[in-house]
């Protein structure tokens, strides 16, 4: 029996307890996407995405897919309903907390609807089963090239950038949503399946006519980073000499017309950027090289970088760049892709200076007096290129100039610190131009904005 001053207490904290719960909103729908203004309904809201748990099958006879996806979670605001990107491929199931959940399709966007709202601050599991013939995309983004899930002669060809990890699983399809994975990859035996991160298990399944490969990246990635590439493959792995684990596939349609080292080149590059760009920032380094001229690209699929048929060692150091400057730290928002290629592009001066070729001071020289002024070339904003001139050549050599502009203003003591520092302080996470722009000053205790403006947002071409 309860006393009258601890009945008023009781009372007092019910009625506290009914205030908080009545001003706690009520569920609303995730929006439809982050708001990147060049693809503003890519990614999702109401979410944070944690870790993806992908199984897929693949058969190349067919070109038919089966997956199933299992998304884990964090909810940002009372959710009655959230979306996921999806691309064209054929859902027959979603369930929400172990629990079947209602879903439609409206383009892109497919929207799951748990049978109860989910909190915010609260974890949770959605598992979607799907089917069907993955499309690659194609269009002027991407030097006109088709990408995405491209078929091989053997198998498949997976690279994503920018809007394309959505043709091949469902996903908050954003950089700025970043996720751990596990993939397990099935296919017809006798050929490989290969992925990011580390190689955890390989075992043949239905009754021995398949075998599944299963990759886990334990450090978070970016959507288009992932991939699933399948096909005959000639596998080295190894240690780099400073002692990173490698894994290098290699279609052995290629081995006989590989002009260079693939391994080796890996290896050195993964090694030499560690010292000038920080630690190597993954679990393992290495490389897919794949017989697909048609794609006319190489990219930066985190851990492995993928090679089409066309690659040299200039592209290879370029993609492991791309390791610290692109996947371990991400853009923000697509109109920040300089930190991408213009960093990448940079590091392939990086490097013909290293190996006592060229100085970068040189390479900047002949990318400038290359191009005279009414050339095309200076009427890209670099740091506002616009979507379909995201990956515009300027994009990568005037970023790259950018780099070098800043390297001869501050000198050499700063500008190698501010590299390292940069991979650092904003390590597995996003990024942007701002950012960089404010390190850049704090580590060089000058002020740029001229610089900047001029090389990145100012169309022209700059007056040395």
């Amino acid at each position: 029996m309860l006393s009258r001053s601890a009945k008023l207490a009781a009372l007092t904290v019910a009625a506290a307890s009914f205030t908080l719960i009545a001003a706690a909103p009520a569920p609303t729908p995730g929006s439809a996407g982050i708001g990147d203004p060049y693809f503003p309904e890519l990614g999702n809201g109401g979410f944070d995405a944690l870790h993806y748990d992908l199984d897929v099958a693949y058969s190349p006879d067919t070109d038919r897919l089966d997956g199933r996806t299992t998304l884990t979670a964090r909810a940002t605001q009372n959710l009655s309903s959230f979306d996921l990107d999806l691309q064209k491929l054929t859902v027959t199931r979603i369930e929400v907390n172990g629990r079947r959940a209602d879903f439609t399709r409206t383009g892109d966007e497919l929207v799951v609807t748990p049978r109860t709202p989910l909190r915010k601050g609260h974890g949770f599991t959605t598992t979607v089963t799907y089917n069907g013939v993955p499309e690659p995309l194609s269009g002027p983004i991407v030097f006109g090239s088709d990408y995405g899930w491209m078929k091989t002669a053997d198998g498949v060809f997976v690279a994503c950038e920018p809007n394309a990890a959505s043709t091949w699983f469902p996903s908050s399809d954003h950089p700025s949503d970043k996720a751990t994975y596990d993939i397990r990859i099935k296919a017809p035996k006798g050929l490989t399946g290969v992925s990011n991160g580390r190689l955890v298990a390989t075992y043949d399944t239905d009754k021995g006519t398949r075998t599944v490969h299963h990759w886990r990246e334990s450090r978070p990635m970016a959507t288009y980073l992932a991939t699933a590439s399948i096909g005959k493959f000639d596998v080295r792995s190894g240690r780099t000499p400073a002692g990173t684990p490698i894994y290098v596939a290699i279609d052995p349609v290629l081995a006989d017309s590989n002009s260079v080292d693939v391994y080796a080149v890996t290896a050195a590059a993964t090694d030499y950027w560690s010292q000038v760009f920080g630690p190597y920032p993954f679990e393992e380094t290495g490389a897919v090289v794949d017989d697909m001229p048609e794609a006319g690209f190489s990219l930066e699929t985190q851990s492995k970088p993928s090679y089409s048929a066309v690659r040299n060692e200039s592209t290879i150091v370029h993609e492991l760049a791309h390791q610290w400057f692109g996947d371990s730290v991400s853009v923000e928002q697509w109109k920040n892709i300089w930190l991408n290629e213009g960093f990448a592009t940079y590091a392939q001066w990086l490097w013909s200076e290293h190996q006592g070729v060229r100085s970068a001071h040189d390479s900047f020289l002949a990318g400038y007096d290359a191009r005279p002024a009414d050339s095309a070339f200076w009427q890209t904003k670099v740091g506002d290129p616009q979507r379909d001139t995201m990956f515009a050549s300027a994009v990568y050599q005037r970023g790259a100039m950018t780099l070098q502009v800043l390297r001869e203003r501050i000198g050499d003591r700063a500008f190698f610190k501010l590299l390292p520092l940069w991979t650092k302080l904003h390590r597995y996470q996003n990024a942007s131009t701002a950012d960089f722009i404010a390190l850049a000053e704090r580590v060089s205790g000058r002020q740029l904005d001229d610089l900047f403006d001029t090389w990145l947002f100012t169309t022209g071409k700059p007056t040395l």
